[in-house]
């Protein structure tokens, strides 16, 4: 079995949009390239405990090292017809294999650290799921922040599509203005049917 000193590749997965009422799920995965790229992004916490300049500011230095070659990240999103026609965790396994996909780490050199009851694709023999990961393990921080930022960018995307529901404010979660927005205007295709009354 792999471990985190013996791995040639470390890649840290996390989801975000698990709770939303509107918008799609987004699987993260983050990869660093050389073991000197592990020691960058000192005190990095992950995307719940920061705040949105702070998660755009981490982010762009991901973009940073990632155009330096030190490190390299994947988001795929599934849409809320997917989520409501094959359900959550359908749809969270299917993004997951896809940025790992993406990513072109070989599985059998890479260890994958997962948060959660995430579980990465057979192939990927070397992982290790995580209980709280996204706060233990820089990897998986790292890939929730690159996760949240572009859902969320999604979400003012969407705000500026469908004004008066505020999306760009509560991201799609089931806020209470969020809600009254619903009763008023009515439920848009981005709303999940199967998470609504």
């Amino acid at each position: 079995m792999l471990t985190k000193k013996t791995a040639r590749y470390l890649i840290g997965i996390d989801e975000v949009g698990r709770g939303p009422i509107a918008g799609p799920v987004a699987v993260g995965a983050f990869i660093f390239l050389t073991p000197e790229s592990r020691k960058l992004f000192r005190g990095v916490k992950e995307s719940k405990q920061l705040n949105m300049i702070r998660r755009e500011e981490w982010f762009a230095l991901i973009l940073a090292m990632k155009e330096a070659g030190h490190i390299d990240f994947c988001v795929r999103f599934m849409g809320e017809k997917s989520v409501d026609g094959k359900g959550l965790s359908y749809c969270i396994r299917t993004a997951l294999a896809a940025s790992l996909l993406a990513l072109n780490a070989e599985p059998g050199d890479s260890l994958v650290l997962l948060d959660g009851g995430l579980k990465a694709p057979t192939e990927y023999l070397h992982q290790k799921t995580i209980i709280k990961g996204d706060e233990k393990e820089k990897a998986i921080a790292l890939a929730s922040i690159c996760a949240k930022v572009l859902r969320d960018r999604r979400m003012v995307k969407m705000g500026k599509r469908h004004p008066g529901y505020g999306f760009e404010t509560h991201k799609g979660y089931g806020t209470r203005a969020h809600y009254k927005a619903v009763k008023k205007h009515g439920m848009l295709a981005a709303h999940r049917r199967s998470f609504m009354e």
